[in-house]
């Protein structure tokens, strides 16, 4: 398996593998949307000999009240669900956390299992004072909204900067999944 960065050539692929895992065509149009607006943008495949394109992640600019760094937002990510527990997800996290460093990013959200990516450090978000719409009543529980600061103090600010807090905001592309 190799972790490479997504090309049109694997846009297809990538299209019908969030329709596989997720059961739906919504988060695969989330991905079409983002890749047409959103900027700047990591993209990732996995592959491998066997399957084509195994795993994917996306990460796209999050908004924040008091903007400091650049902020990514790791979403989706998706696996064939043939291939769980091989290691693809973690190895997608772990390469697009290290493009979001290339970048330039000092921080990245995500919401999702707290289980799965507090391994990577991943943090419950409120701990900076942050929090995003998806949670709360009639979403997802607050501690699963987290993030990884990939600059030091890049949420906490400085003598120059003000901490990042309030609410952070995905892509509008996100709005899709109402």
């Amino acid at each position: 398996m190799e972790i490479r960065d997504e090309t049109p050539a694997h846009h297809a692929a990538v299209h019908a593998l969030h329709c596989r895992a997720f059961g739906t065509p919504a988060e695969a149009t989330l991905v079409d949307l983002l890749r047409a607006q959103a900027q700047p943008l990591v993209s990732l495949v996995a592959v491998d000999d066997t399957d084509g394109v195994a795993g994917h992640i996306l990460l796209s600019p999050m908004r924040a009240e008091h903007p400091a760094a650049l902020l990514m937002g790791l979403a989706p990510l998706a696996v064939a669900p043939s291939r769980h527990g091989e290691g693809i997800g973690s190895a997608l996290v772990c390469a697009g956390l290290q493009a979001c460093r290339r970048l330039g990013a000092g921080a990245v959200a995500v919401l999702g299992d707290p289980g799965y990516y507090a391994r990577f450090g991943f943090v419950a978000a409120s701990r900076y004072g942050l929090h995003c719409r998806y949670t709360g009543p009639g979403g997802a529980p607050p501690e699963a909204f987290m993030v990884i600061e990939l600059v030091p103090d890049s949420l906490r600010g400085t003598d120059v900067q003000a901490p990042v807090s309030g609410l952070l905001h995905y892509h509008p592309a996100f709005d899709t999944l109402d």
